[in-house]
C-alpha cells in the first residue's frame, strides 16, 4: 500500500494504527484451523459416540466455577502436569500401586489441587454415563483446562481429541526433570522447552496461564530472603513478606495481583511492573530474548489469546496415545482390571520444588 504525501495527518496515523493493529483482530478459529494435529486425533473424534460430550463438562463446570473460581487454575495446572511429563495420557491422575508411587507423590505434583482429581473424576461419571465408556480421562482433562480458561474469561476454542489413556506412570525423576521449577530463569526455561518443539513465544504465551491461581511462599521466598531480589518492586515484595514473614512459612498468595481470578494479560503488565512471583515469571520480562514478547503481550490482550491458544493446542498433543494404544479407564485413578503397568521402578528424591506450570 502507497501512502499519499499530501494525505492529512490524522488519517495517516488512522491508518497506520489500523495495519498495527490487523494481527489482534485475527480470529481464533482461523489460527486452530491452521494448527497441524496429531494423527490419530480429531476435530470430531466424539461426533457420533459422545455428541453431549463438551456440554456436559462445561455445564458442571460452570456450577464449579461458580461455588469456587479458584478450580479453574487447579483444573489448568493439573493438565499442564499432565503433557509435560511423559505426554497428555492422564498419567498425573493416577494413584500409585504396588510398583511403586504415582505422579501424584512426586514433589512438584504435591501442590496439585486435591479438589481437582476429584472434579475430573465427577465429568467422567457424568460423561460416562451419558456415552458409556468411550471418552478418555485424558480428553477430559483436556477439556477441563480449556473450559478453565474460557469460564474465568479467557478465549474460547476447539482442541482435537482421541487420547487414551496411559498404563503407567513416570518416575519421580522423570517428573523433576520436565516440569520446570518456579526457581528456573527464562534461559534455563526456554531451553527445556525448546526439547518439547515450544518457541519462545510459546514458552510466554503457556506462562500466561499465571493470570489466575496461587503460589506457594516456598516457591518465592528465596527471592525475599535473605535479601530481596533487586528485579522485585520494593512494595510489592514489602506485601509478601506480611504473608511469607519467614522463608519456610506455609502459606499462599495470588500470582496475579491485578486480577488474580480473571483469565486476561494483566499477568505480563505485573512483570513489567516488576511484580511477578517466581524467579521464571519475572526472568521473562528481564531476558531480552523474551522482554519484546512479554511487552506485546501486556499491550495486546487478543494477541496473547492467539498465542496462548496455539500453545495450548500444540501442548495437548505432546506423546498423546492414540487408536489402540492405552485404555480408557473406567475410573481416572486407577487403570482397568487386567492392565499390564508398565513402570519399572521408582526413585526417591528429597527436598522441596515446585514447577512453574
Amino acid at each position: 500500500m502507497a501512502f499519499n504525501a499530501a494525505a492529512p495527518l490524522p488519517i495517516l496515523l488512522l491508518v497506520i494504527t489500523s495495519l498495527l493493529l490487523l494481527p489482534s483482530c485475527f480470529n481464533l478459529s482461523e489460527a486452530q484451523s491452521s494448527e497441524e494435529i496429531v494423527k490419530g486425533l480429531s476435530w470430531t473424534f466424539y461426533e457420533s459416540s459422545c455428541p453431549k460430550l463438551e456440554s456436559i463438562i462445561r455445564k458442571q463446570l460452570k456450577k464449579v466455577f461458580q461455588k469456587d473460581i479458584g478450580q479453574a487454575a487447579g483444573l489448568l495446572r493439573l493438565h499442564f502436569h499432565d503433557c509435560f511429563v511423559q505426554g497428555c495420557d492422564g498419567s498425573v491422575l493416577l494413584d500409585g500401586s504396588a510398583s511403586g508411587p504415582s505422579e501424584k507423590s512426586a514433589i512438584p505434583n504435591l501442590t496439585l489441587r486435591p479438589e481437582a482429581f476429584k472434579i475430573i473424576n465427577d465429568l467422567r461419571e457424568r460423561v460416562h454415563n451419558e456415552c458409556g465408556r468411550v471418552v478418555s480421562c485424558a480428553d477430559i482433562t483436556a477439556l477441563a483446562a480449556r473450559d478453565a480458561v474460557f469460564l474465568s474469561g479467557g478465549p474460547d476454542y476447539n482442541i482435537p481429541l482421541g487420547r487414551r489413556d496411559g498404563l503407567s506412570f513416570a518416575t519421580a525423576n522423570a517428573t523433576l526433570e520436565n516440569l520446570p521449577s518456579p526457581f528456573s530463569n527464562a534461559s534455563v526455561i526456554l531451553t527445556s522447552l525448546a526439547n518439547k518443539k515450544f518457541t519462545a513465544t510459546d514458552v510466554v504465551a503457556l506462562s500466561g496461564g499465571h493470570t489466575i491461581g496461587i503460589g506457594h511462599c516456598t516457591s518465592f521466598t528465596p527471592r525475599l530472603y535473605p535479601s530481596q531480589d533487586s528485579t522485585m518492586d520494593k512494595t510489592f515484595a514489602r506485601n509478601l513478606k506480611i504473608t511469607c514473614p519467614k522463608n519456610d512459612t506455609v502459606n499462599t498468595t495470588v500470582l496475579d495481583i491485578r486480577s488474580p481470578n480473571t483469565f486476561d494479560n494483566k499477568y505480563y503488565v505485573d512483570l513489567m511492573n516488576r511484580q511477578g512471583l517466581f524467579t521464571s515469571d519475572q526472568d521473562l520480562y528481564t531476558d531480552k530474548t523474551t522482554r519484546g514478547i512479554v511487552t506485546s503481550f501486556a499491550v495486546n490482550q487478543t494477541l496473547f489469546f492467539e498465542k496462548f491458544v496455539s500453545a495450548m493446542i500444540k501442548m495437548s498433543q505432546l506423546s498423546v496415545l492414540t487408536g489402540k494404544q492405552g485404555e480408557i479407564r473406567a475410573n481416572c485413578s486407577a487403570r482397568n482390571s487386567g492392565s499390564t503397568m508398565l513402570l519399572a521402578s521408582v526413585v526417591e528424591e528429597k527436598g522441596e520444588t515446585s514447577s512453574v506450570f
